[in-house]
């Protein structure tokens, strides 16, 4: 299996159109914000593929009940692209970050 976006459509929202970025084992890796409109959340896929490489584009966090977890942001205005899971350690963590190096150039959108 190859990673992909996939882009989804909710009903009933007024931002509809929503992306998450898959690992070639189909784990989910990166999660976008809700977006208005389709082309709004292609925009946000292509600056995945911008930016995902440059290691000073992540912010490592931590949650409030002490996980750890990522965020992908654009170099230009510090805007959050896309948010990671909640991992168990900051070494699981460090791996989400290489998956999204790694993955998130993919060109296939589904």
């Amino acid at each position: 299996m190859l990673p992909k976006f996939v882009l989804s459509r909710h009903s009933g929202l007024l931002q509809q159109f929503h992306w998450v970025l898959k690992a070639p084992n189909g784990e989910v890796i990166l999660t976008s914000e809700n977006y208005v409109s389709e082309a709004g959340a292609l925009n946000g896929i292509e600056s995945v593929r911008r930016n995902c490489k440059s290691d000073s584009n992540y912010r490592r966090l931590v949650s409030v009940i002490g996980q750890p977890y990522f965020t992908l942001n654009a170099p230009e205005n510090g805007q959050v692209i896309g948010t990671s899971q909640m991992y168990a350690s900051e070494q699981a963590r460090e791996i989400g970050i290489a998956s999204v190096k790694k993955n998130g150039t993919t060109t296939i959108v589904v």
